[in-house]
Order: C-alpha cells, then structure tokens, then sequence
C-alpha cells in the first residue's frame, strides 16, 4: 500500500496543512468511501462540507475535525440541503481557507468554488459535474414536480455559469473515470487526469457454486432502470434475483413473472456470496463510474452491462463480460443471447484479474502522484512569479 503522505514529507519540509471540502456529509455512499481514503492519506486534514448528520458518519472521518457552510444555519438544512443550492456557492467563498497550504475539493455537489491562498494548492477529485444542472437537467426536471421543474428552471442558468467559471479556480482536476474526463471538458472546459476510484476487491472471493440464477443489484430508483431487466428476463424466462429496495419495487413486483425474485436488504457478507454464485451481474444503468461491476468482477463472475458511462471502462466486452448498447429490453435480451453463446469461454481469472485494476492500493498511489504533480507545477509558477524582474 502507498505509504501515507505526512507533513513531513511535504517537499519544501514545512508542515503541511490540509483542507477537504465535500460537498456534503448526510449518507456514506460511494463519494464517502472515496472522502475515507483521501482521509487515510492525509490523517491530520479538517473537512469542510454544507451540512453534516454525525449519525450517517463512518468512524474514519469522525476521526477528522469537521466544519460546515453557512448552510447548515438554514432550517431543515440536513433533510432539504439540495433546495439551498443557489446559495452554495457564496456559502464557500465565504470560507477562510488562508491557512491551508494544500486543499482538496471533492466535487459531485458544489465543492470546487472556494477561495484559496495564490500559493496554494487546490486539487478538485470530481465523480461528476452536477448532472441535474448538465447532461441531465431536462430528465430532472421533467421528474420533479411542476413547482420544483419551475425553480430548477430559474435557478439552473446562474448556477452553470457559476459552475463553469469556478472550475478555473483548482489547479489540477482528477475524473474518476475517462467518462467524466469527456463531460469535464465539454461542461467545463478544462483538461481533467483519471484517478479510479478505490474498491475493496479483496474482500470478495470466487466460489465453483455457481447458480443459473442471475443478479440484479443497486437502489430501484428510475435512471438505474430495473425495469429493463425485469422485463428482458419475464420475456425470456430467465432467473433473475433483484436485490435492492426503492420507489420502483412495487410496480416492479406487479410487472415480473415467476422467474424473477426480490430481496429488499441483505447482510454483507450473505451479498458477497450473492456476488459469487450468481451466472452473472446485471448491469442497466449508466453510470460515472459504477463499484458495483467491479465487486462482480473481484468475485469472479462476468457482468452483462449498459455499454455507456462508467461500465464501459471496468467490464472487457467479450472477456469479462458482454456490453449491450440500447437501454432497452430488446437490446439487454440480444445480449443475453450472446451472453449464453459465450459464458463457456469465461475465465473467473480474467474477471479477478481486471477488478484488481481498481484496488485500494492503486488509488492511493495514482492520488498522490497527481497531488505532488499540482504541488510541483505551483511552486515552479510561485517561483517564477517570485524571481527578481518578474
């Protein structure tokens, strides 16, 4: 593993002092795993974000003194924080970060925009640039209702111009995959490096207990469309196990035959062995990224993914899995069909093999390694603007 990076190996020799904003601290999802691993490099950083619930807080950052926005003053800010978004940008300008020598933005939610000393430096790890404000602004609003699409309608143009003209303000921007990289430069004009995020491929193992029963796994929510395959494997009388609760699971259960099954919770360790026997991982959504192929993968079994976004990057069509190109039943049915025609080629190594791509151990390294690249191209520009004559 890469060792930590301490104050005393900041390369001037001054200690070093460490700020990372999250957007905001209310779940531990994905960006929170990812917040607890820029954590384990940098041990001694404070993190700023909106709006905290302590309650929803992993062990590991409650380690870290943590500091909230202006937003958090705001009532029922914990539960509607996202209604407060117009006033998240000036809540981090309004941030004294003069002491820090090294911020981290985390960006998903606003998190990019706050203001840093010249010297410096600013780094920006993006999972997305805010999709309700870009790519999928019109899909948001038309599934909000008709007060809540007006003011997103009214709020949505100042807040892209804010966005866009604050991601000049880091001075180097990581993606957390080649997916984002492309949207970073088309929403904000800036060049962006791919650190992956880091998954824990170690803890899952492959298992000669395979079932004929395929899974289906993530929240039942519209855009990861669990309606897609429910109705590709009612059509075809394929097994299917759908694990995850939501909105969508009673209509889901209304709509699926007797071949298809649910399980709303599961304890980690009986999702592991669910990983392990099932035929295969079900993929249907279009991701940033997406752990959840990866984990299929560590634990040796192939993924028939959406073949757009993240997926495209983390599953080898044809090695480790088999890509489908429409969100639609027809095309993820076309696919199964390739999928049965091939799974006899399947080799669990490859599928292991690949997920160690993403492991821990290589983000920490890939992290760092960008860190010191930004630290190193702004002591040259401060050393250049410092020089006599200058």
């Amino acid at each position: 593993m890469t060792p930590a990076i301490t104050p005393e190996t900041r390369p001037t020799g001054k200690p070093r002092k460490v700020a990372i904003i999250h957007y905001w601290l209310v779940t531990m999802r994905g960006g929170e795993r990812v917040l607890e691993r820029i954590c384990e490099l940098y041990p001694e950083a404070d993190i700023y974000t909106h709006v905290v619930d302590e309650n929803a807080l992993s062990a590991t950052l409650k380690r870290h003194r943590i500091f909230t926005t202006s937003i958090a003053k705001l009532p029922l800010a914990k539960k509607q924080y996202q209604k407060y978004l117009p006033l998240m940008p000036a809540a981090l300008e309004a941030l004294d970060l003069s002491a820090y020598d090294l911020v981290i933005s985390c960006e998903a939610g606003p998190a990019k925009g706050v203001i840093t000393r010249p010297d410096a430096v600013h780094v920006t790890y993006c999972h997305s640039p805010m999709r309700y404000l870009w790519d999928q602004y019109h899909a948001y609003r038309a599934a909000s209702g008709k007060l809540a699409g007006l003011y997103l309608k009214l709020v949505a143009p100042r807040m892209r111009a804010w966005d866009r003209s604050s991601a000049s303000r880091p001075d180097l921007i990581m993606a957390n995959s080649q997916f984002v990289r492309r949207r970073i430069a088309k929403f904000w004009g800036r060049e962006a490096s791919v650190v992956y995020p880091p998954v824990d491929v170690d803890i899952f193992h492959r298992t000669d207990d395979v079932s004929d029963e395929c899974v289906w796994i993530s929240q039942l929510v519209p855009y990861k469309r669990p309606d897609i395959a429910v109705d590709a494997f009612t059509r075809t009388g394929r097994k299917l196990h759908v694990i995850g609760d939501g909105p969508m699971l009673e209509t889901l259960k209304a709509r699926a035959g007797p071949n298809v099954r649910f399980t709303t919770r599961m304890k980690f360790d009986e999702l592991r062995a669910a990983y392990a026997k099932a035929r295969a991982l079900i993929f249907t959504a279009e991701e940033d990224f997406g752990i959840i192929p990866v984990e299929s993968q560590a634990a040796g079994r192939p993924v028939v993914v959406f073949g757009r976004g993240g997926g495209t990057e983390t599953v080898i069509d044809g090695k480790t899995g088999i890509h489908f190109h429409e969100q639609t039943a027809e095309s993820l049915i076309e696919a199964l069909d390739r999928f049965d025609a091939w799974l006899p080629s399947f080799d669990p190594e490859d599928a292991i093999a690949n997920a160690q791509r993403f492991a821990r151990s290589h983000f920490l390294r890939d992290f760092a390694a960008e860190v010191a690249r930004a630290e190193a191209m702004v002591a040259a520009d401060t050393a250049l603007a410092n020089a006599p004559g200058a």
